[in-house]
């Protein structure tokens, strides 16, 4: 293995630093808010009506940790974007929406220590890593880049119109949490206030930014960050909705949605490591060598 640098636009040490930094602090805070939620007792930022909004965004958290971890491993942007742009996502929505709502945190209508403490750390952290990502990215984008190596392991055809519709289904009910919770909120199969609704919705947006990108990346060697993330993010809020699936409507449209949709990224993150895996490294040279000899532009 040579050391060669790595063809398109270097991974600049900000984003990967963003990454690791959230990382550690998902692990934190994730496995906090989730492990609180399996009690059945409510603990987050602001007062929730249910255990289950703050339990599936601090799964959210713990799932997307394992594939924010490896995005420091890489050389190249072209390998961590379709993780790496949905984070973006993530710190800049949740701060808005946070700033949003101030006057329904802890540290504005006041409560016991921890909540506030809590709710205090929530707001500075979420604010220095907005901050950090929006400085990060803007550094990666300024960064020159050399043409990208070519697409070697691209996706199937059969693969395309199921992603299409599972990452419209995601970016859709994510942005209408976002924009419009008080009417969207009905299509939550449990009871969320208008916080929650809108929190969901970003952690939604961004799970429909991260399909729709690997959909547009059309390479499975670009997405192997997101394909660990995808598997880890599913099964966390899988085990928050059995601890607490009295809490959550079954029998409505909304949960048997809900069901359908997890299921699709739990099978096309599956998928997508089957592949992966059934792509030996030298059949990705061939193709990338078939692609150069055929000058495809990429």
């Amino acid at each position: 293995m040579t050391n060669t640098p790595a063809a398109g636009r270097p991974l600049t040490a900000g984003v990967a630093m963003l990454a690791t930094a959230v990382a550690v602090v998902s692990l934190l805070v994730g496995g906090l808010l989730t492990a609180v939620s399996l009690t059945g007792h409510v603990f987050g930022a602001w007062p929730s009506p249910e255990s289950v909004s703050p339990g599936l965004i601090g799964a959210a958290m713990l799932g997307t940790a394992p594939g924010l971890f490896t995005v420091a491993k890489a050389r190249a942007w072209e390998e961590v974007r379709t993780l790496v742009y949905p984070l973006g996502v993530v710190l800049v929505g949740l701060f808005a929406v946070t700033l949003l709502n101030a006057g329904r945190l802890y540290i504005a209508r006041g409560g016991s220590i921890i909540p506030v403490l809590f709710s205090l750390g929530w707001l500075f952290t979420l604010g220095l890593l907005c901050v950090a990502a929006l400085i990060a990215l803007t550094w990666q984008h300024l960064t020159p880049a050399d043409p990208p190596s070519p697409r070697a392991a691209p996706l199937p055809g059969w693969s395309k119109p199921p992603l299409a519709v599972l990452g419209s289904a995601w970016f859709g009910i994510g942005a209408g949490l976002l924009t419009r919770p008080g009417f969207w909120s009905d299509f939550v199969p449990w009871t969320v206030d208008r916080v929650d609704a809108q929190a969901l919705g970003v952690w939604a947006l961004a799970l429909g930014v991260g399909v729709l990108g690997a959909l547009a990346e059309d390479d499975l060697d670009r997405t192997r960050p997101a394909l660990l993330a995808l598997p880890g993010t599913v099964i966390a809020g899988a085990v928050v909705l059995a601890f607490r699936a009295s809490s959550v409507n079954w029998s409505s449209g909304p949960a048997l949605s809900l069901v359908c949709m997890l299921t699709g990224l739990l099978l096309a993150g599956a998928s997508g490591h089957l592949l992966l895996g059934s792509v030996s490294g030298d059949g990705r040279v061939a193709a990338a060598a078939g692609a150069v000899r055929r000058g495809t532009p990429r």
